[in-house]
């Protein structure tokens, strides 16, 4: 059977759209900026990553509406950002990673990052 948006969800054991959420952020500019991404990612389950349409915070955790088999147990009373979901590109297609400038899975890595992007971080 073709792929096509009509079926794909149902072809997605996973249901990887209601295992996360993502929030756009401003443009991290200053130290200050980035110091708040360090508290915010030092939180279970937050991430933060850049593509190509700007910076996000992403929060790992899975819908508690998700049923085994990964159905929706309110999905005629769903809320309406999950009723305006395009599935026409998902990651059942391609992991939405593949588009990351830039990921940060925990502080270490950003803290690294921090460090390159100014010299005077620390002082």
């Amino acid at each position: 059977m073709p792929l096509d948006p009509t079926n794909k969800c149902s072809r997605c054991l996973e249901s990887t759209c209601c295992t996360y959420t993502t929030e756009a952020i401003g443009t991290p500019r200053s130290k200050a900026d980035f110091d708040h991404l360090l508290w915010q990612i030092s939180h279970a389950g937050v991430e933060i990553y850049k593509d190509s349409s700007g910076w996000y915070l992403l929060v790992n955790g899975r819908c508690e509406h998700l049923r085994e088999g990964g159905l929706c147990a309110i999905y005629d009373r769903r809320p309406q950002v999950c009723r305006d979901y395009d599935n026409a590109w998902c990651e059942f297609d391609e992991p939405a990673a593949k588009h990351f400038a830039l990921h940060f899975r925990n502080y270490d890595e950003l803290l690294t990052y921090c460090k390159k992007r100014f010299s005077r971080w620390g002082s």
